[in-house]
């Protein structure tokens, strides 16, 4: 075979070889039109249950059809990718040349060939496959806690919905007999048997009331439009909620136990260790960078007059001017910063809970006593009322009383839900240790 041909047919082989592995194109079209569900049975398949969707209920569908989790669970793809890319060997380099005879006492074709591979990536593969898993699993962790968080907000808005249903019912009642003495009261300044000023402050406490009762609706359909934005939901899709569960406020010793393992069970604690366990890897990877670049190969030629020659091929770069001392720097600043970073994070955690707990012993207090007070209105009120034995006045008061009490009841009893799931979320409540044993470096 002719000398010459060698090149090509080689150049021919490693074009071939190098077209067997590469992917091919698909596009991916924007979805231009909203694809929001309008209905529970068409988001999840079935009609929702007879007596609404529990807490857990709700919760699922949020991690099911969230479109904010969705998108967020892209990352793992693409961190999925970078540990691949971080996992490859630089590939070899080949270089060729032809060199024909135009002129002079040569009777055949020059060429030459070779081909090399850098040594120095040999040294650094380790640590940065060590750092590109780390930061795939960082990313997993990250993720848990928008799920964990998103769940957090979809259980808060259930519950303002469910306790906001509730205390607007108390409002409507004490609502209907304000309005009803406002028009009696009314009526009677209209006939000039009452006089305005003396009426002024019950019509003024009516007026208040509807104000207070138009801004909880207001509130109410802000909350469901939350609600259904996190489930992947039109706006006006009804979402129907099964009573809440009696309340079961946090025990001190159970959180403060879960406190003690918080770092290996709270995600975006366990992520900021899978970050900093990356980052040991990378300055590793860093400082054995700092040793000169080295490529090994093998090399051959043949000359106008057929002399052939072929040896190994070494290059390397002179460490004078770049000891890789920026990269190195980066990498031990960034290290510090995680660290510093994760023992302020362990800190706050740990200071937020203790005033939680503190502040769900003043809420049960407070509870406690809004509900052994007695009730301002009973049967008997209401039967001297409709016996004409009781002014309108005093009993819309003992009615607006009652109401109050009522509506204190259902605001305390939402604020100590609410310190329930913070509680929860914080502590990471139900959450298994989901740092793996290597996933930490110790020098």
């Amino acid at each position: 075979m002719n000398s010459s041909v060698l090149p090509a047919i080689g150049t021919a082989v490693l074009i071939a070889a190098g077209v067997a592995g590469c992917a091919t194109y698909r596009p991916l079209p924007l979805a231009v039109q909203p694809a929001l569900a309008s209905s529970i049975e068409e988001l999840q398949g079935t009609p929702p249950p007879p007596g609404g969707l529990t807490m857990d209920g709700v919760d699922r569908l949020v991690l099911e059809h969230s479109p904010e989790l969705v998108s967020l669970r892209a990352q793992q793809h693409i961190a999925h990718a970078q540990m691949l890319e971080a996992g490859v060997l630089p590939n070899p380099s080949v270089n060729l040349g032809v060199g024909y005879l135009l002129s002079g006492a040569g009777d055949s074709t020059a060429w030459s060939a070779g081909i090399g591979q850098d040594v120095a990536a040999l040294i650094t593969l380790a640590p940065m496959r060590e750092a590109a898993r780390a930061t795939e699993a960082q990313i997993n962790a990250s993720l848990l806690w928008q799920e964990w968080q998103t769940v957090a907000k979809a259980q808060l808005l259930v519950v303002d919905i469910s306790e906001g249903e509730r205390l607007y019912a108390v409002q409507g009642r004490s609502l209907d007999w304000l309005d009803e003495r406002a028009a009696r009261l009314n009526h009677a300044i209209a006939a000039g048997d009452e006089e305005r000023g003396a009426a002024a402050p019950a019509l003024a406490a009516a007026a208040d009331a509807r104000t207070a009762h138009d801004d909880l609706q207001r509130t109410l359909q802000a909350r469901h439009r939350e609600l259904t934005a996190l489930l992947g939901l039109r706006y006006d899709a009804v979402v129907s909620l099964a009573p809440l569960p009696p309340v079961v406020p946090s025990d001190d010793r159970v959180v403060r136990t879960q406190l003690a393992t918080l770092a290996q069970r709270r995600p975006d604690l366990v992520a900021l260790r899978l970050g900093y366990a990356a980052q040991e890897a990378t300055l590793r990877a860093a400082v054995l960078a700092q040793f000169p670049a080295l490529t090994l190969g093998y090399s051959a030629s043949q000359d106008n007059s057929r002399v052939r020659n072929g040896g190994p091929a070494v290059t390397f770069d002179l460490p004078v001017f770049n000891h890789n001392q920026h990269a190195i720097a980066m990498a031990s600043a960034t290290r510090q910063q995680l660290h510093d970073e994760f023992a302020a994070r362990i800190a706050d955690a740990h200071d937020e809970v203790e005033s939680l707990l503190a502040a769900q012993h003043t809420v049960l207090a407070q509870k406690a006593r809004s509900d052994a007070s007695p009730g301002t209105t009973d049967a008997s009120s209401r039967a001297a009322f409709d016996a004409g034995l009781m002014d309108v006045r005093i009993y819309v008061d003992l009615v607006s009383a009652s109401a109050s009490r009522q509506a204190a009841s259902i605001t305390l009893e939402q604020t100590l839900r609410e310190q329930i799931i913070a509680l929860e979320t914080l502590t990471g409540a139900g959450m298994p240790a989901s740092l793996p044993p290597a996933g930490e470096h110790h020098e």
